[in-house]
């Protein structure tokens, strides 16, 4: 049997991607949306979505965009029948939507640490709960749940951060233990330093062309040799949630320049 690299294409999926008004969803919204897929993204406040519907407008997407909490269950499973009515039964859920609360875990409130996982790890348990019904009454599912380098090493200042995504990457093994046997498919991203605005700080060079410390850090253990862009997740994203990826059930991939695979070298080097 000869390979189809249409087994790569997403036409006439339906696609949920998360939090995917801006940032890394939206870029992984858009890759999908180039492989054939319809996309679905939420917010939490209409003005997000708003911005987003018109980044997707503007980037030649239409693209469906609806307000919910996803730590909310009742606003989850009402925006998921919703998306059932006016587009049709999700095929692939990418549970992107996370936040980060940076402090010293002496000086983290137990309020922050409890936001972060309500968000980065229930809110995925609960969005998943709710796409899964829909899956198993069409035959078929994908489910990427955006897992981090910290699934799998500890750092300073996150340790909120750090045991979501930890904790997120045992529930996409759990999805699949549970739902393999429905032709459901459960992996994860694990994203390394990505450029994006919110990282701009940590990239910018001083007037005497010294790089931040964090900056040479990362530059230093990625071979790489560079951050990552957002578009360097559309491929895994694409190969994921396509049929493709049949047989991958429960992996997480690292889409990380290298850095998960070395030590590193000296700043200088």
């Amino acid at each position: 049997m000869s390979f189809d690299l249409k087994s790569f294409r997403l036409d006439g999926k339906i696609a949920l991607v998360t939090g995917a008004s801006y940032g890394i969803g939206f870029a992984i919204a858009q890759g999908l949306a180039a492989a054939g897929a319809k996309i679905v993204f939420n917010d939490i406040n209409q003005e997000l979505v708003d911005k987003g519907l018109a980044s997707y407008k503007e980037a030649g997407i239409d693209a469906y965009g609806c307000v919910f909490n996803v730590t909310v269950e009742a606003d989850v499973v009402a925006a998921v029948e919703k998306i059932k009515k006016d587009v049709g039964i999700i095929d692939i859920l990418v549970n992107n939507a996370g936040i980060i609360r940076r402090a010293p875990m002496l000086e983290m409130s137990v309020e922050d640490f409890r936001l972060v996982v309500d968000v980065d790890l229930n809110a995925p348990f609960i969005v998943a709960k709710a796409v899964l019904p829909g899956m198993i009454e069409k035959g078929h599912g994908k489910i990427i749940n955006i897992c981090s380098m910290t699934s799998e090493l500890g750092r300073e200042t996150v340790a909120g951060y750090a045991s979501a995504k930890g904790g997120l990457k045992m529930l996409t093994k759990n999805i699949c233990a549970e739902f393999g046997d429905r032709n459901i498919q459960c992996n994860g991203i694990g994203p390394g330093y990505i450029a994006t605005p919110q990282t701009a700080p940590l990239r910018e060079v001083a007037p005497d062309g010294s790089l931040n410390p964090m900056n040479a850090l990362i530059i230093s253990k990625t071979p790489a040799n560079r951050w990552g862009d957002p578009e360097d997740l559309q491929g895994p994203a694409v190969f994921l949630a396509s049929d493709a990826s049949n047989f991958v059930n429960g992996h997480i991939l690292y889409v990380d320049g290298g850095m998960l695979a070395t030590f590193g070298k000296p700043p200088s080097a």
